[in-house]
């Protein structure tokens, strides 16, 4: 199986600037927080893929907290794209069962900024309640 599927999203935002924790942590919260607003409860975003299905955000940080520093600075850029690609990509992505959980269905979408930068965008579907989570975001060099 291929980890690139051979049709990217081109997206019109790029990725967030700085190179330093302080610079770019403060920009992708306000961008989460900004999404935030919208809901009572746990923040989303609609996706046209998946027929305006809602798509969780909140698993992305906690898996984002597992990463080290330099890794979450790296992942963390790419969310005003990976938000785009999500919301308004038609693409099919790869698609494949959870090795570890089979009751999952793992959904990668491929990217590729305004700046020409590719990226990958990861959502995690749980199979019973048809539940989908952005799970990872992460650049693909």
């Amino acid at each position: 199986m291929t980890q690139f599927s051979n049709k990217s999203y081109l997206t019109k935002a790029d990725p967030l600037t700085g190179s330093s924790w302080n610079e770019v942590s403060p920009k992708a919260r306000a961008l989460f927080r900004a999404i935030t607003k919208h809901t009572k409860r746990r923040p989303y975003i609609r996706s046209v893929y998946f027929k305006k299905d809602k798509i969780f955000l909140t698993f992305f940080w906690h898996h984002l907290s597992q990463k080290t520093y330099p890794n979450q600075l790296r992942r963390m850029k790419y969310l005003p794209c990976a938000i785009e690609l999500v919301r308004n990509s038609r693409l099919h992505p790869t698609s494949m069962q959870n090795p570890n959980k089979p009751a999952e269905t793992l959904h990668r979408f491929s990217g590729i900024t305004k700046s020409n930068k590719r990226f990958m965008v990861q959502i995690k579907e749980f199979k019973q309640t048809d539940r989908k989570e952005l799970m990872s975001i992460f650049p693909y060099d």
